[in-house]
């Protein structure tokens, strides 16, 4: 252990010109909601959006000469791949980077305006690994993994280092676990300083083989891992992270992709902050009430490289749950007049509407009828109920 946190503190000095010292802020909303002392850790704000610089930068470092000169390539859904393309350019080495077919443009975009060279190939980010480790044996690159690789994982652990030092009185800390780099990096820096603070491990339930491993006690794979948070969308854990997750984490949880949606909104809306979908996976966690007992927690914002279309997404989809957002499925006489009825209804009942849908196809509708549907912005959560009441009273046909 004094040996990790040696090589922890190394890799703070070494990172130290390059990277910044993110800032840890108390979260008042996010306390009253959770009933405990919430603190958000911003990697966010780190330089490429992510805290992935941080153990690209560490292992490209400590290369020689000789395995910079031969090129580098990584494996990545996104932030893994900026931070080391980034890397690559401060250190001045090449980098080609493999990516998923599935990669948001927003992200191969950034890579490629690093510098670095992209590779799109695989449906997923370990099919994407094995298209990388060809290419280091093809090609002679020196491959640069994104979580299970000793380096990586000590410049990851350097974000222990900062919590403690913000944060000394901190009892939890939580946080998103994809491969485990990060999570093995910060336990073993906050373990070996302050031994008492609880290690709570977030992935998403339709991509959590480190979660099976962790009660399981042995490598657990899934063979297609399914979620919206790209950047924690893998299969199988590391050699190097699962055994330091089973020595030094106390727990490990899983969200639903329903709940990290509610967590990238309720982050945006309350504080004001941008994190893409594995960068909240600990946020939701603390938001479902899966962490209890929390004491003074900090949640790692890890990441906040989310795709614009995405994120519109997922707002109009957390308004919606939240109430905010309302369908009203009618089916009106076909006869002048229907549609202006209900409008001014809506306009009573204080509805502003936002989408108007009508449908009197013959084969869809019966003869005489018309199909509408109207999306209305409510004012609380009951207001939709509230509205349809009216237009029922009023005569009208509200489908389900």
């Amino acid at each position: 252990m004094d040996t990790a946190l040696a090589r922890i503190r190394a890799a703070a000095e070494r990172l130290k010109p390059h990277i910044r010292h993110t800032p840890t802020v108390y979260s008042h909303t996010f306390s009253e909601s959770c009933g405990s002392e919430v603190w958000l850790k911003l990697e966010s704000l780190q330089r490429t959006g992510s805290f992935k610089l941080r153990g690209a930068l560490n292992r490209i470092q400590l290369l020689s000469p000789a395995e910079r000169a031969r090129g580098l390539v990584a494996a990545s859904a996104g932030t893994h791949a900026q931070g080391v393309a980034l890397a690559a350019k401060l250190l001045e080495c090449q980098a080609t980077i493999v990516m998923p077919l599935s990669t948001p443009i927003n992200k191969v975009q950034r890579t490629e305006s690093y510098g670095a060279r992209v590779v799109l190939q695989g449906e997923s980010y370990d099919k994407s690994q094995q298209h990388a480790q060809e290419l280091v044996e093809r090609e002679g690159f020196t491959l640069v993994h994104p979580f299970d690789d000793p380096d990586v994982i000590d410049g990851q652990g350097t974000i222990g280092l900062e919590v403690l030092q913000d944060l000394p009185q901190v009892d939890t800390i939580v946080v998103s676990i994809g491969g485990g780099g990060l999570i093995s990096g910060i336990a073993r820096a906050v373990k070996a300083l302050k031994p008492s603070v609880r290690i709570i491990g977030v992935q998403a339930a339709g991509a959590a083989p480190t979660v099976a491993s962790f009660r399981a006690r042995r490598p657990v794979a899934v063979e297609r891992p399914e979620t919206i948070a790209d950047g924690i969308r893998v299969g199988s854990t590391g050699i190097h992270t699962l055994p330091t997750i089973l020595e030094l984490v106390d727990d490990c949880v899983t969200v639903e992709d329903h709940e990290i949606a509610d967590a990238v909104v309720q982050t945006m809306e309350k504080s004001k902050l941008v994190g893409e979908a594995a960068g909240v996976a600990g946020i939701a966690a603390l938001l479902a009430g899966k962490v209890p007992q929390a004491g003074t927690v900090c949640a790692i914002l890890c990441g906040g490289n989310i795709d614009l279309n995405l994120l519109a997404r997922i707002i109009e989809n957390g308004l919606s749950h939240a109430g905010r957002y309302h369908l009203l499925r009618l089916r009106l006489p076909d006869t002048p007049g229907q549609l202006s009825r209900v409008l001014g209804i809506l306009g009573e009942a204080q509805c502003n509407v936002l989408d108007v849908q009508h449908q009197r196809a013959g084969w869809k509708v019966p003869i005489g009828s018309v199909d509408v549907e109207v999306l209305v912005e409510t004012r609380r959560a009951d207001h939709g109920v509230e509205v349809e009441a009216r237009l029922q009273n009023a005569g009208f046909v509200v489908r389900s």
